[in-house]
């Protein structure tokens, strides 16, 4: 059969979407010069192909070789169907590749009159500089110039000063290569990682910044006493389920090292960190109450995904320090943040956020759907009040308090009527009355379109 570079160029959206379904499958993969399977589909006019990517949570900015985004490429080919498309998913309008041009650029240079004017009304910059020093208006004719500038001027943009040309790829964007996906059996050689930057040791490991295959990575080094062929075999059979590429809200594990006494998993680096690091650190991004309810939608609709999966994957605890924030702002469950069977038995670190009966029995003694609502309540309180859940306790003093003496977080006045009903119906003492997750999306995606 075909790769999937070529059915995404051949239009074979049966195929396509079959490989899609195989979580395994790294939809972000880029072919020898880094065009990725969106840069194809956008390039080729295949819309329901493009359609396909986004819903299942492609990079919409990534870029190639040359630093082209998709949107370069369906500008240059005039295909506005999946311009709008991508700019409605936050693709980068005023993204610059290696010779500074924008997807403007392209347009006014083979004269697509509508689809330039469609990207100066969606906010592209009229007076930005390649690398030529050309703005877009300058590599336009006469009559198409004339125009934009006038639309520019209608729409408040700012176009006294041309902006100059400053180089950008070092934000590093680009695609995974193809060697960066592994077959389920198979590993990463440890002495393949470049570790640059030590972040931070934890109970769980240690967390290193670094490069692979070309990626920004971060590698968690599990820490272990000891490290048996028990261990690694175990290891090796559980974290092939961690690779879930096929949903926008699943941050995957991109690879493994099975090296004993090294034990390492490795995903792509979040620029803003945690959603814990956004809400209680200095990240310099604003959460108001749109932003919470967006963060809210997409764990939701990761842990449904999650929830959806035969058998359901265990040990996953859901709280704010294991749900990583993407470039765009969209919040991904850190499939990196599973606890291994063999890993720290019997010791929880977070209780803050979780169910009552989680804290006094084993999983499989308890519904973890239902305990993961719980959880999912708790982050709803934290989105709402900014704060940290029982921060003036210990961890033991919480656990102990939660499962016991019926601690409970209090919902202070201010918050909405709505999210503080949301919290109440998803933290039900009784497990088996609390909602699944498919149930509150929809009351979910109804507040943020009223916020």
């Amino acid at each position: 059969m075909d790769d999937i570079f070529s059915l995404v160029r051949d239009g074979n959206s049966l195929q396509v979407r079959i490989w899609l379904d195989n979580t395994e499958n790294d939809l972000n993969q880029g072919d020898e010069h880094r065009f990725s399977l969106l840069h194809w589909a956008a390039m080729m006019g295949r819309l329901n192909i493009v359609e396909m990517l986004v819903n299942r949570g492609v990079r919409i900015n990534a870029t190639n070789m040359g630093d082209d985004t998709a949107l370069h490429l369906a500008a240059a080919h005039n295909h506005r169907d999946i311009v709008v498309m991508l700019l409605q998913n936050k693709a980068n309008i005023n993204a610059i590749n290696e010779h500074g041009n924008t997807p403007l650029h392209y347009a006014c240079f083979w004269n697509y009159d509508q689809l330039a004017e469609e990207l100066v009304n969606s906010g592209a910059m009229i007076n930005v500089e390649n690398r030529f020093g050309e703005t877009p208006l300058d590599r336009a004719q006469q009559n198409l110039a004339h125009i934009l500038q006038e639309r520019a001027v209608q729409l408040g943009h700012d176009v006294r000063e041309r902006i100059p040309f400053k180089d950008r790829s070092w934000l590093n964007y680009r695609t995974r290569s193809k060697d960066a996906t592994l077959s389920r059996h198979s590993g990463i050689d440890i002495e393949q990682l470049s570790l640059q930057t030590h972040l931070s040791t934890n109970h769980s490991g240690e967390l290193w910044t670094g490069k692979w295959q070309g990626s920004d990575i971060v590698a968690k080094i599990l820490k272990l006493r000891e490290c048996t062929p028990r261990m690694s075999r175990d290891f090796k059979e559980e974290y092939p389920r961690l690779r879930i590429f096929n949903h926008p809200n699943i941050l995957p594990m991109l690879g493994a090292c099975n090296q004993p006494p090294n034990l390492v998993i490795i995903s792509q680096l979040m620029p803003f960190g945690s959603l814990y690091d956004v809400l209680h650190g200095e990240t310099g991004i604003v959460v108001d109450q749109n932003q919470a309810l967006r963060f809210a939608l997409d764990i939701a609709r990761g842990m449904d995904f999650l929830h959806s999966m035969e058998p359901m994957i265990p040990n996953m605890s859901l709280n704010s320090k294991h749900i990583m924030i993407d470039e765009d702002l969209t919040a991904r469950v850190n499939m990196n943040d599973y606890k291994f069977t063999f890993h720290e038995k019997g010791k929880e670190y977070n209780p803050s956020w979780m169910a009552p009966e989680a804290l006094q029995r084993s999983f499989s003694d308890i519904n973890q759907r239902a305990a993961d609502m719980w959880s999912f309540s708790i982050l709803l309180w934290e989105l709402a009040t900014r704060e940290v859940p029982f921060a003036e306790l210990s961890p033991m003093e919480v656990g102990m308090k939660v499962a016991l003496e019926g601690l409970r977080v209090k919902i202070p006045p201010g918050i909405s009527q709505h999210m503080s009903r949301m919290v109440k119906i998803c933290m039900n003492e009784e497990a088996s009355k609390r909602p699944r997750f498919d149930m509150i999306i929809p009351i979910l995606e109804k507040m943020k379109t009223n916020a």
